[in-house]
């Protein structure tokens, strides 16, 4: 990734910095990290093994008066509070009170710009009342605030990945007009995915499927080569399920949620009764040996011609096993749901994964997969704020 560099040298300091999605935008940009922070101890390893700057260890002991001058300060704050993944918190959450953290250094350095992520849940948790907090601090302290809503998907990177960045541009220096992206918007199609994977042949056996895993996709499989073209699924099919017979009291005791996804699966199960029994009886042990494996989310319409569960991405949710078309990558979270590219009957593996938010290839990552999926899962997408940045300073190059 190549960018020209336009703007004249500003030092920047990374709060929550991960392994340095904001640093690696920064760097290429032609700018100086002065000072980072994250209280993973995992991250902060990464972090100076790449940019040879070792990360404070934690964002609330940091005195700003001992901080160096800076003129741009960026902060990936802690999503989790605020995630479909984490339970949808709000600043009730020690997490979402991190944010006031980023405050207490502003008010006393007062850089030119803040340059935030977040997950796009910020805008709706608490009906607006996180966002109105936000905004009302940020005012306060003297900034405005833009926010642009973007996913990699649309810019070029095969990961479906919305998140909300937000522009905070000091009220002394603003220009009184909105930032303009300086990269558009391209054609999803125009997306070859295969771009970004390894060639099979050089990656590791433990990547690929085995054991349950395989084997309750390889059961799901059977039941899918069964259908009919053309055959409308349901979004989630419950197996374990469909064999009950429910009295009208037993089924009013249902989870409401579990009474709909029965109901709409009725048709289908009764359609072809004979095949799910014998299928059922078949695969029991299987199915019923984790809650997910009976559970199968077809996110991908109609079944075609020759339809397989291995043609699609796939995803080990709490909520099911997840089939997605293959577009694009589901978003990389730091849980574990790790994508698996059907076609190869694997996990994508972490240098995948680091393409997949615009790092490099030359990008150092820790020896611990467990870590380094966590880690991505959290960083931020580098060429997507790199737009935002590069955009930004673009109108404030004598500034």
């Amino acid at each position: 990734m190549k960018f020209i560099v336009k703007n004249k040298k500003m030092k920047y300091i990374d709060l929550f910095c991960g392994i340095g999605g904001f640093h690696t935008a920064l760097s290429n940009l032609g700018h100086e990290c002065v000072f980072a922070s994250d209280s993973d101890k995992y991250c902060r390893e990464v972090y100076e093994m790449n940019y040879g700057i070792k990360p404070n260890d934690d964002v609330k002991k940091i005195d700003p008066e001992k901080l160096e001058d800076f003129d741009i300060l960026c902060a990936g704050f802690p999503c989790q509070p605020f995630s479909n993944a984490g339970k949808k918190k709000t600043f009730k959450d020690n997490r979402g009170l991190l944010f006031d953290e980023i405050i207490k250094i502003v008010k006393v350095k007062k850089p030119k710009f803040l340059f935030l992520e977040n997950v796009k849940h910020i805008l709706k948790v608490s009906s607006g009342k996180v966002m109105e907090y936000i905004k009302e601090k940020l005012d306060e302290n003297g900034y405005t605030l833009q926010l642009f809503n973007m996913s990699p998907h649309k810019y070029g990177v095969p990961q479906q990945r919305e998140r909300i960045y937000f522009v905070c541009i000091r009220k002394d220096i603003y220009k009184n007009q909105d930032v303009n992206l300086i990269h558009p918007e391209i054609d999803i199609s125009n997306i070859v995915f295969e771009d970004f994977l390894d060639d099979r042949e050089t990656i590791n056996e433990k990547y690929f499927l085995k054991d349950d895993v395989l084997k309750s996709l390889e059961t799901w499989e059977e039941m899918i080569k069964l259908f009919e073209v053309d055959e409308k699924i349901s979004p989630t099919i419950m197996a374990n399920e469909f064999h009950k017979n429910y009295s009208e009291e037993e089924f009013a005791e249902l989870a409401v949620w579990r009474q709909d996804y029965i109901t709409k699966n009725k048709p289908l199960y009764n359609k072809y009764k004979e095949h799910w029994d014998t299928w059922y009886e078949k695969n029991k042990e299987i199915l019923t040996k984790r809650e997910i494996y009976g559970k199968l989310e077809w996110q991908v319409g109609t079944i075609k011609p020759n339809d397989s569960i291995f043609n699609y991405f796939i995803q080990m949710r709490q909520s099911g096993i997840r089939v997605r078309k293959p577009q694009y990558f589901p978003t990389l979270v730091a849980i574990s749901k790790i994508p698996i590219y059907g076609r190869e009957k694997r996990y994508i593996t972490p240098r995948e994964c680091l393409r997949l938010q615009s790092f490099p290839d030359d990008f150092k990552l820790l020896e611990d997969d467990k870590q380094s999926y966590k880690q991505l899962g959290n960083c931020v997408n580098v060429k997507n704020v790199t737009n935002v940045i590069e955009s930004t300073l673009k109108m404030y190059n004598n500034v």
